[in-house]
């Protein structure tokens, strides 16, 4: 390294170190380092290791696309950015590419330690070399009849325009010349590995698979493709493009919006790349004329060992194979929700008329909510079901539902947000299909996102009087995702809920202007200032000698506001303590500025989802839950709701709820000062997993439950 390039990573060092915020971006970074931790856990299965490494890569595949590309927005378009910790575009481009190549080395060195257990486990990826005579013609068999009619190869010289390659897709840089040629130039040909293939082709033999990568297949059958002409080399390589796009306003939602949001999906496919993974030793003519072509320097390549792999999402397929099913974790079997009857067999319109019940997924099964909205498609007494949907399952039973209800002739209302990021297509597909039910579809709201999660099912009863049933939550309506995910949602017929709720409705889906609501803080409307209130509440208390505290459960927090009303609370002598699990820019620990906030992650067999504010007040505390972080996005840009729990064993539960995740000493990581993390240690203490514990919880421990 130069002088001067020294110079200039000590003062970046020196400004990171300065600023009283942490990088959203480089925040993000420890968070896939904590994910990766989970796939050095020894006591786990290989599969499950293998598919914690699978999720850092998928995660980082999401970050390239959408923060990496947000980043080259202003880049190329010469706009001027600052980064939290006050860098500027381009040195805070330098120092993010060389987080993510640290982190992807540690990738592979993972997947370096997990590859000599495969054996052990009953399976190997296979390269030909390793394969018989007699597997190896199988495997070519596989490629002449399946593979090689898939193939196109795309040429690019003078004659031809250079492809259009896809996103997060493998490919090959195929260089090639004509042996008559006098002048021996040089041509690249692009082949894209067929997606729609299985990543590995399989050789079974009695209790040991054999998984030969596709990539590998192609390697060794590529000369069929370019007859009469020398390969000079082959070349594997990855790419991801910039994805991140912001839908403008349109008055006319039903054809110029969706029509907006179908043509930026498909700028997903040609924007620019933004990183380049290529197998190590690459041909260097290709790479300069990737370079050129890409806008690319040598901050966007990552090379990858040939004894690693590209794209571990693609172990996938080994980790969800029938044969090792025994082998990888199993779910542990839901537990009935504290405050559920007795009989389980009750209707449940009758059960809600009695009580609330607050359901924790996966803890709890989601089954309860399913089976409110099927039988409400079908009771002769419902009068109309109203939903925001924010991201459904493939064959969701809630689409069903709401198909059903509306052929049914019940007035359904959906809000379907198509905004979800990398679940449009899928949104778009659903949403139509109830449209051409009969359901009344909204397709989002303007330019907001709608994220906030509500169910409201109107019931005219046998006693001529109607009741509302109402569902909040933090979670998606999706089955699939409530089985590991961690999320919270109430179940309840109260007026008060149901008449915020049914007003909200009027809001996001007409143009209703309420007053006030009673136990609903919504954004964009006041989210931010109500927190703040309350946040200033709460140092007001403390300045008072009034016992006085906080905890947040989030996944990320990043907006300044509330960081900022934080640390002002924390020197006014609040004791605040936040469970962020992902992005978090408030820096904990510092002297006169947050000496009295705490910040711990949780991260292990289930994504911690959940979003809950707890503020002491004086003794009586206010709990609120729902579907909002502390984000820029989630105040300004975003349709949100927290509801307050205004039910004293249901407060309880939240309560307890927050009480184990500060219990927690397997998957928690404490944050430093300076924005690293490290693993709790247990001081002798026995372990204590939140994701074991809560399902052996009790009502009696419910009720013990205290936070100050």
């Amino acid at each position: 390294m130069s002088e001067s390039s020294t110079v200039s990573s000590d003062r970046v060092a020196h400004q990171i170190e300065g600023s009283n915020y942490i990088s959203r971006d480089l925040s993000w970074i420890k968070f896939n380092y904590r994910v990766l931790d989970q796939a050095m856990v020894e006591e786990r299965s290989v599969f499950d290791r293998l598919k914690f490494l699978s999720i850092t890569a998928s995660n980082l595949d999401e970050f390239c696309t959408i923060r990496l590309g947000s980043l080259y927005n202003y880049i190329d378009y010469g706009k001027e950015r600052f980064d939290y910790n006050g860098l500027r575009e381009e040195p805070f481009r330098r120092l993010l590419m060389a987080e993510v190549k640290k982190f992807v080395d540690d990738q592979n060195n993972c997947f370096k330690q997990l590859k000599p257990l495969f054996h052990d486990n009953g399976f190997s990826i296979a390269t030909y070399d390793e394969l018989s005579l007699e597997d190896t013609q199988r495997v070519n068999e596989y490629f002449n009849k399946t593979i090689f009619p898939m193939l196109t190869p795309m040429v690019f010289d003078n004659y031809h325009t250079f492809p259009i390659l896809m996103n997060n897709r493998l490919l090959f840089g195929v260089v090639t010349k004509n042996p008559t040629d006098t002048q021996n130039q040089f041509k690249v040909s692009f082949i894209q590995v067929p997606q729609n293939l299985p990543r590995f082709y399989e050789l079974d033999k009695d209790d040991f698979i054999q998984f030969v990568p596709i990539d590998e297949i192609i390697r060794n059958n590529v000369q069929q493709l370019f007859r009469n002409v020398e390969i000079v080399s082959t070349n594997l390589f990855r790419i991801n493009r910039n994805g991140d796009f912001t839908l403008e306003e349109s008055e006319d939602i039903e054809s110029n919006f969706l029509e907006d949001l179908k043509r930026k999906l498909k700028t997903r496919r040609t924007g620019r790349v933004v990183r380049l993974e290529v197998e190590e030793n690459p041909d260097p003519w290709m790479m300069r004329l990737l370079k050129i072509q890409w806008d690319l320097d040598d901050h966007n390549i990552f090379y990858v060992s040939k004894d690693s792999m590209l794209d571990f999402t693609g172990v996938l397929q080994i980790i969800g194979h029938q044969e090792f099913k025994s082998k990888r974790a199993q779910p542990q079997t839901p537990i009935k929700p504290l405050n559920f009857p007795e009989q389980g067999t009750r209707d449940l319109f009758e059960v809600l008329k009695e009580r609330d019940i607050l359901l924790h997924h996966p803890y709890n099964s989601m089954e309860p909510v399913l089976e409110l909205l099927e039988k409400a498609a079908d009771d002769p007494y419902v009068l109309s079901i109203k939903v925001t949907i924010y991201r459904v399952s493939r064959d969701s039973r809630v689409t069903n539902a709401l198909l059903r209800a509306a052929e049914n002739g019940k007035h359904v209302s959906v809000l379907f947000e198509v905004k979800a990021r990398f679940d449009e297509e899928n949104n778009l597909r659903e949403a139509q299909r109830l449209q051409k039910a009969g359901c009344f579809v909204i397709y989002g709201v303007s330019s907001l996102k709608t994220h906030t999660k509500l169910l409201l099912i109107v019931r005219k009863e046998e006693d001529d009087k109607v009741y509302r049933y109402v569902h909040l939550s933090s979670g998606n309506y999706n089955e699939t995702t409530a089985r590991f995910y961690v999320d919270i949602g109430l179940l309840t017929t109260k007026e008060i809920y149901a008449n915020d709720v049914s007003e909200f409705f009027n809001v996001i889906t007409g143009h209703s202007q309420p007053s006030t609501y009673r136990n609903l803080i919504t954004s964009p409307r006041d989210m931010r200032i109500q927190l703040c209130n309350l946040v200033r509440r709460e140092a007001e208390h403390a300045k008072n000698g009034i016992t006085a505290g906080i905890v947040v459960k989030l996944n990320s927090f990043q907006d300044k506001e509330l960081i900022d009303e934080l640390y002002e609370a924390s020197r006014a002598g609040v004791q605040i303590k936040l469970i962020v699990r992902g992005i978090c820019c408030l820096r904990p620990g510092r002297l006169g500025v947050s000496e009295n906030i705490q910040v711990i992650s949780i991260v292990g067999e289930f994504l911690e989802h959940s979003r809950i504010y707890y503020f002491h007040n004086g003794g009586s505390p206010k709990v609120y839950i729902g579907s909002a972080d502390a984000m820029v996005r989630s105040f300004d840009r975003r349709i949100e709701s927290l509801f307050l729990l205004d039910d004293d064993f249901l407060r309880k539960q939240a309560i307890n709820n927050l009480r184990y995740n500060l219990r927690d000493n397997v998957n928690a990581y404490v944050m430093q000062e300076d924005g690293t993390y490290k693993k709790r240690d247990r001081n002798g203490d026995e372990p204590f997993n939140i994701h074991k514990e809560f399902f052996q919880v009790t009502r009696e421990v419910v009720m013990d439950a205290s936070l100050f």
